[in-house]
């Protein structure tokens, strides 16, 4: 900002040392005062590069560094952010505000402040001189300008509208991106290639359409005010040459005041030049405030910290139902559920699709809010633990196993960061996967590639084993955790699971019943809740939907 005051304070010699030489030292042959004038314009001349040199190097450093600051900031907030607000935007949306977003603003905050008070300064002070040669050629030159504000106020109401839509346009695309680079595989195997060429066309034509209506608003406004700017220089020239024919100005007052106009043109074709930047910073700024304005997961005032949780789980009269991130919508899943699960014990919920089985799962570590009812953990009411100290005391083993972008050990270190390699090992072994990793060309370095892909899904569900093996915890969740395996895979994770669930309170979901059969209890959930419980020979005995479902799997063999 210093740069910038001291660059305007620069434009402003020029035109006044023009003068003196027109009116001065050229008529009066002051040849001294002459090459001094020449010697100080290069000497600001110079001062002026290396003041520009600065602003434009650090001002765009200063823009990156804030460009980070706000992307940190953002990736903070959206660790804390509840799982609806990720069940309600596309991860492509989110990408393109953390980094297109993100970046616009950046370039606003860089360019915006330097420009705009470089601008006003050159403004006032081109003003302030002009009014000394003439005021009244000032004033006929400046009763021109509030038409221009208020044109461009006018404008931008429209403009904000189409930048947003623009913005929210581009997100969509990003999300199309990332959405069918993920599915790559599934769109090749079925051969939709086409269809997902459609489905990017109709995104990116809905972005052009916005861009067209954002570039022929941005094209009214810069040719509106590059006439405005030519009129201005129509105005100097016209009234100046009738005051210097009516003789109510010299000729160097009027080339001085033609070049001061000058001046002032200048800051305001920036200001013209900056208008669409500054648009674009603002719109993204407020995309980047939505998110930070969504409520983080909330932790009760006196949350209480255990230091090691039993594991004993009670469900009392639990209802939920899922709701988008502005706690609209009711789509009631469970309803007066209740269960007790004793320490070190494991238990089984089984039944039809649709049930609320992985949403009870879910209830257990805070993943969302119930509507009503209690879920306790060693008598503490869930709701008022620490969320860290919760979830530390949780493992999950899913289905669908998700390994970060990175190596062998970094993905079974999720389960402790602290651990040695050892440990690491260890866990791997007992997940019955370290001699594989072994096998691989880097061992335990060997990258995995992005979600996984260059592993089996059993490979990559023992990585998933091993990170529970590693974090210890004394509450397992099994959810769905080899359905999708093979039955010789299978055989070899369950083992594995065994020994993992061995000791903890575990709660298994499976619609492989020959999975559950050692399970402490066993219980059959559907629509209606808790049709049935008990082990699995007493289930089998009552002759009732376990029972059913338990032949309908095994009729055949």
């Amino acid at each position: 900002m210093v740069c910038a005051f001291i660059i305007s304070a620069l434009n402003l010699v020029y035109p006044y040392v023009t003068k003196e030489i027109i009116n001065n030292y050229v008529p009066n042959r002051l040849m001294t005062m002459l090459l001094s004038a020449a010697g100080f314009l290069i000497g600001f001349y110079l001062l002026k590069a290396g003041l520009n040199y600065f602003l434009h190097s650090w001002g765009h450093i200063v823009g990156v560094r804030i460009q980070s600051d706000m992307r940190r900031e953002l990736f903070a907030h959206l660790q804390k952010l509840p799982f609806c607000y990720f069940d309600d935007n596309k991860t492509g949306v989110i990408m393109s505000r953390m980094t297109n977003d993100l970046f616009q603003v950046s370039e606003l905050a860089h360019h915006g402040p330097e420009d705009v008070f470089l601008s006003l300064i050159t403004m006032i002070g081109a003003f302030a001189v002009l009014a000394t040669i003439n005021i009244y050629l000032v004033l006929i030159v400046f009763a021109f300008i509030p038409i221009f504000v208020l044109f461009a106020l006018l404008m931008r109401k429209h403009m904000n509208k189409v930048y947003k839509e623009a913005r929210a346009a581009q997100g969509e695309i990003t999300a199309d991106i990332e959405s069918a680079i993920s599915g790559m595989r599934v769109s090749r195997a079925y051969t939709a290639q086409e269809h997902e060429q459609q489905k990017f066309d109709v995104g990116n034509g809905k972005f052009v359409e916005c861009r067209k209506r954002q570039f022929i608003l941005l094209g009214k406004f810069h040719s509106s005010m590059t006439f405005f700017t030519d009129f201005l220089y129509f105005i100097v020239l016209f009234a100046g040459g009738l005051f210097f024919y009516y003789g109510k100005i010299n000729v160097g007052d009027f080339t001085a005041f033609v070049l001061y106009v000058s001046t002032l043109i200048t800051p305001i074709r920036t200001l013209i030049t900056i208008y669409d930047q500054i648009q674009e910073g603002a719109t993204g700024f407020k995309r980047f405030c939505d998110i930070m304005d969504v409520e983080p997961e909330k932790q009760a005032p006196d949350a209480i910290s255990p230091n090691k949780l039993d594991g004993h789980i009670v469900f009392d009269n639990v209802t939920f139902g899922y709701k988008n991130s502005d706690g609209d919508g009711d789509t009631t899943v469970i309803r007066d559920f209740s269960l007790e699960i004793h320490a070190g014990k494991t238990v089984a919920l089984v039944g039809p699709s649709g049930g609320g089985k992985t949403t009870l799962c879910h209830l257990i570590p805070r993943f969302y809010e119930i509507d009503d009812g209690c879920i306790k953990i060693d008598g503490h009411d869930i709701r008022k633990l620490d969320r860290n100290v919760l979830r530390r005391n949780i493992g999950i083993v899913q289905q669908d196993v998700y390994l970060f972008n990175g190596t062998v050990k970094e993905n079974i270190a999720y389960g402790d960061f602290t651990a040695s390699d050892d440990r690491i090992i260890a866990a791997a072994k007992r997940a019955n996967i370290h001699d594989y990793i072994m096998s691989m060309p880097n061992g335990y370095d060997t990258e995995v590639g992005e979600r996984g892909v260059k592993l089996s899904g059993g490979q990559k569900q023992r990585i998933s084993i091993a990170r529970a093996f590693l974090k210890n915890p004394p509450i397992l969740i099994l959810d769905e955790a080899t359905s999708a395996l093979d039955n010789a895979t299978e055989m070899l994770i369950q083992g594995a699971l065994a020994e993992l669930s061995n000791g903890r309170t575990t709660l298994v979901v499976a619609h492989r019943l020959s999975t559950v059969k050692n399970a402490d209890e066993i219980i059959v959930i559907t629509q209606n809740g808790a049709e049935e419980r008990g082990t699995h020979e007493q289930l089998m005995a009552n002759n009732g939907i376990y029972k059913t479902l338990y032949d309908y799997q095994f009729k055949n063999l």
